[in-house]
């Protein structure tokens, strides 16, 4: 049985990522770190150090390898009374957890039996944080247990986190599930609702969302179609807010997952048409699939680069490339799943907001007729527009120049 995690691939904060996007191990350029094994009481010990967690465990130990199953853990870590976190503080603790638990390798429990962490996602919110965890235990009560003398341990050890303690540990499954996943069955599912946020979580992503918003600075709430001279403007400022913090933190996750489909292109040696374990490219027109090698990935990560650092300047002119186009496509999507996570989608204007972004963003809509593949319009047909042929995707628009690597072959 799986009882999924829902992971962002992300550095820091909430780590979180839709149903149908596979989660991927984070940063495959680190480097890693040689593994510390250390005892943390209980009949308990860790192994710390590999870049990611359980993605580095050592040999030659004598643990007992008993069949696991995957359990989905959420506990609350709390500071003391009274406390209230403020943005900055927020921000502060979800890295500083994200790191720790992102070095823990392994979990060595009493007897020898082993309880590796797979994933998990901080969610933090002004009266403390919730951690979801994704375990590999051989027992449901192994992986509770597991789990709260690490933490415990993960607190203590940190400077300034060492008056905080470990309040709710618990495995998030039903019955059915544990019995399913003894059964080697698929889980049963009720409801879809399994896998739904606690109001704590969703306040923590909305305020993230809040808190990245300011980083966008090409343009105004007005790109998003917030008018404030208009009492009865169907997007409020909150709500345009929401989604400008949604497009930067849609970037940071664009360009992880770039560096990611640059690796496996580079593994597979071949195209995007022959790779299924793909995140951005395959979100591209598919007409031209067989033509995102690993130097086409690497030459759209550098765009998105660039439009990275277009959007955190003040002012803005339209995509200096179709190829920028098609990053800001895509990039619109995955604000769309951020917003779908904070649950926004069914809460804001959403289809209002993005025509506004359109109109203010792009000077034409050309690259769209990329992906229509239903009209019948064959790579002749869009040869008439300038910039559709695949040939064309870097060259500049009104500039010289945009990288010297977008001119590699």
């Amino acid at each position: 049985m799986e009882v999924t995690a829902r992971v962002r691939y992300r550095h820091s904060a909430s780590l979180h990522c839709g149903k149908d996007r596979p989660v991927r191990p984070r940063d495959h350029h680190r480097r890693q770190r040689p593994l510390a094994r250390r005892a943390i009481g209980g009949g308990y010990s860790i192994e710390q150090g590999g870049a990611d967690g359980g993605a580095a465990r050592s040999g030659g130990g004598t643990a007992h390898r008993l069949p696991v199953v995957e359990y989905q853990l959420t506990a609350d870590v709390i500071p003391p009374a009274d406390t209230e976190l403020d943005p900055l503080q927020r921000h502060g603790v979800a890295a500083l957890l994200d790191e720790q638990l992102d070095l823990l390798a392994g979990i060595e429990g009493p007897d020898g039996v082993e309880v590796e962490p797979l994933d998990h996602r901080v969610a933090v919110h002004p009266s403390g944080a919730v951690i979801t965890w994704l375990l590999d235990a051989p027992a449901l009560s192994f992986a509770e247990e597991a789990a709260r003398h690490v933490l415990t341990e993960l607190l203590a050890a940190s400077e300034l986190l060492e008056t905080w303690t470990v309040g709710r540990c618990e495995v998030i499954a039903t019955d059915d599930d544990l019995a399913a996943a003894l059964n080697d069955d698929e889980p049963v599912d009720d409801d879809d609702d399994e896998d739904e946020l606690t109001e704590e979580e969703v306040a923590a992503l909305r305020d993230e969302l809040r808190g990245s918003a300011g980083t966008l600075r090409a343009f105004g709430l007005d790109a998003f179609g917030h008018n404030p001279a208009d009492p009865g403007c169907p997007v409020s400022a909150e709500a345009a807010t929401l989604v400008a913090g949604a497009m930067v933190q849609a970037m940071e996750i664009l360009t992880d997952e770039l560096f990611a489909d640059v690796q496996e292109l580079e593994d597979a040696e071949s195209a995007a048409n022959e790779v299924e374990d793909l995140s951005v490219l395959n979100q591209l027109p598919l007409r031209y699939a067989d033509h995102y090698g690993a130097l086409f990935a690497k030459q759209f990560l550098v765009v998105t680069a660039i439009l990275g650092y277009r959007l955190a300047q003040p002012g803005w002119t339209p995509p200096l490339c179709t190829a920028e186009a098609l990053a800001l496509h895509v990039l619109k999507a995955e604000a769309g799943v951020q917003l779908d996570l904070a649950g926004l989608l069914d809460e804001l204007p959403v289809k209002e907001i993005f025509a506004a972004f359109d109109e203010h963003v792009f000077a034409d809509l050309d690259h769209e007729r990329l992906f229509d593949q239903e009209s019948g319009e064959d790579e002749i047909d869009l040869l008439g527009t300038p910039g559709l042929d695949i040939d064309e995707w870097f060259l500049p628009r009104g500039t010289d120049v945009l990288h010297p690597y977008l001119a590699a072959e």
